[in-house]
């Protein structure tokens, strides 16, 4: 039987694909009939609700249709309903909670067909390759299916088979939705901002992605890269010999699902270092590596007897590029500080709002609908309620998610999904902001450098409570050490590159014509109990060493060179 022609497609290709079925209609044809009948009664049935009133009683049940729909189609649209409930810019909101349910467990096919993909792929009998095998498969997905078996070497192995004839089913489908986005859009409201085909070729780029298996190879060793020297992530080794893009065999992972607290605590593993593990290492993949784990629900990730991550199933990655980095570390800090305007203009550089857009008019409605996220307290803030509240500004304001951050939202949301099964009173920020905190009053990088200078300055004048509140979130982290860090704040303030922080911060002191005494005090209050005299000391004495004396003279002569002699004259100039 020869293979049908787009199983040859290495990368999602909409004109070839598009080509293809203009040629041989036919092929189409009964499929696109299936889809329109199943949804025309969706739809009407939302009319009728509209018309007759009752769409607040029925919201739920026409999500569950909805739901109901996707699942009976099959894998192309389980997955574009996975893709989509993480895009509040196209779908209502009740729609998304019903959608964020999808499964994409399907029955079983054959060994037969799973054995002779595998020969055929690999060039092996199962026999060859494998002692043992499991007689059924252990998971069926809607893409792939997974035996248990160990090698002739000793090692237990997961080998993933795809399905047969996945490619063309995908390409007929991926073809018909994109038929039907480009007939719909003309009647989509306008605020959707853009054209709604783009949305279904970026979905088609990441399906492709995740059905090649060489890819998902790939994947695993850059993210094991990652976290080379992170002993509590755990990555299965690559086994290429038996694999190919179809094929996937990879180690075996002991480890215990992320589903109830009682099965960990039985297993002797802390559900409280794994909700550690997994929320810094998800920052880690987003602010450090840019290279993140997009599909993080509880089937891909396992907790270990040593309180390990472990980490499956590589095929929907992405990559961030750096400015998108620290941008997006830009967005968090603005949302904390409640700088709405500052944050508007990070939207339009992520790419949320169109470059050109008036932010005024929405700087409000971001106060209004984000102002009390964060609360009393910065331990309220909750990344559901962001996403949820979002949502409402998508369809009075022309936003729009980007591929990439659908992908974060879907990851960083699941992430704590997760972690509030584990732990109901988790909050997300208890970790995740002290680990921003640390990585800004580090300044490790010039990147990271300028943040914490964006940070602490407001239109040039120095904000000393954001510098306090930094502080204090930094250090709700047992682990954290204040001396480290400001030893690589001296440092900095001494360098080249510290000369403007050293005279906006001198100006900061003496703003007024009176040192901010009180100010100081209050750092000082914050920070004195886990700082003594001689770690002080050791910490200026390996900072001074880095510098000659006549350096560390020119720094002092140019910090006290501009100070008004006013300011050691006022009442306050004296330290308490």
């Amino acid at each position: 039987m020869n293979p049908h022609p787009l199983s040859q497609l290495q990368r999602y290709d909409a004109d070839a694909i598009a080509r293809y079925y203009r040629r041989r209609p036919w092929e189409a044809i009964w499929r696109a009939l299936v889809i329109i009948w199943l949804f025309a009664g969706f739809v009407i049935g939302l009319q009728f609700d509209y018309w007759f009133q009752r769409e607040p009683d029925h919201k739920s049940k026409r999500a569950q249709q909805l739901r109901k729909i996707l699942t009976h189609l099959g894998p192309t649209f389980i997955k574009v309903g996975q893709a989509l409930s993480t895009r509040p810019d196209l779908i209502r909101k009740d729609f998304l909670e019903e959608l964020v349910k999808l499964q994409d467990q399907l029955p079983p096919f054959s060994n037969t067909i799973a054995f002779s993909i595998f020969e055929r792929d690999v060039g092996l009998t199962v026999e060859e390759a494998f002692q043992d095998i499991s007689p059924s498969p252990i998971a069926a997905a809607s893409l792939a299916q997974v035996y248990r078996a160990q090698l002739h070497t000793g090692e237990e192995v997961a080998v993933k088979v795809q399905r047969p004839n996945l490619l063309p089913r995908l390409t007929r489908d991926l073809f018909l939705i994109r038929l039907g986005s480009r007939f719909l859009s003309p009647f989509l409201p306008l605020n959707l901002g853009h054209d709604l085909t783009l949305v279904v070729d970026e979905f088609g780029i990441k399906l492709f992605e995740e059905i090649d298996y060489v890819n998902e190879g790939h994947n695993a060793e850059k993210f094991a890269y990652n976290f080379r020297d992170n002993p509590r992530v755990k990555v299965p080794e690559i086994y290429w010999k038996y694999s190919s893009r179809k094929i996937l065999v990879l180690e075996w992972i002991h480890g215990y699902k992320l589903t109830t607290t009682t099965n960990l605590r039985q297993a002797g593993i802390d559900p409280k270092a794994i909700i550690e593990v997994g929320v810094i290492s998800g920052l880690q993949q987003l602010l450090e590596h840019g290279f993140f784990h997009a599909d993080p629900h509880p089937g891909n990730l396992f907790a270990t007897k040593d309180n390990q991550m472990a980490f499956i199933d590589f095929g929907m990655m992405d990559q961030l590029d750096p400015w998108m980095k620290e941008t997006l570390v830009d967005a968090i800090v603005h949302l904390v500080n409640k700088d709405y305007e500052d944050l508007a203009h990070a939207f339009v550089k992520l790419g949320f709002l169109s470059p050109g857009t008036d932010i005024y008019p929405i700087v409000p409605a971001l106060e209004m609908v984000l102002g009390d996220i964060v609360g009393q307290s910065v331990r309220d803030f909750n990344i559901k309620t962001v996403t949820d509240r979002f949502s409402e500004l998508m369809y009075e304001y022309p936003f729009r998610v980007p591929a990439k951050f659908a992908l974060i939202i879907r990851s960083v949301v699941t992430q704590e999904g997760l972690a509030l099964s584990l732990d109901p009173n988790f909050k997300i920020v208890d970790l995740g902001y002290p680990y921003i905190a640390q990585q800004l009053l580090r300044g490790e990088s010039p990147q990271l450098r300028r943040r914490l200078l964006d940070v602490l300055f407001k239109d040039g004048e120095f904000k000393w409570s954001r510098l306090e509140n930094l502080i204090e979130i930094a250090r709700t982290d047992e682990t954290f050490d204040i001396i480290p860090t400001a030893q690589l704040g001296l440092q900095y303030l001494m360098s080249e590159e510290g000369r403007f922080l050293r005279q906006q911060l001198l100006l900061a002191l003496t703003e007024g014509d009176r040192l901010h005494t009180e100010e100081v005090q209050r750092l000082w209050n914050l920070i004195k109990e886990d700082v003594k005299p001689e770690r002080i000391w050791d910490a200026a004495i390996t900072s001074l060493t880095e510098f000659s004396a006549q350096r560390a003279s020119e720094v002092a002569s140019e910090w006290f060179r501009d100070v008004p002699l006013s300011a050691f004259n006022s009442p306050t100039s004296s330290l308490r």
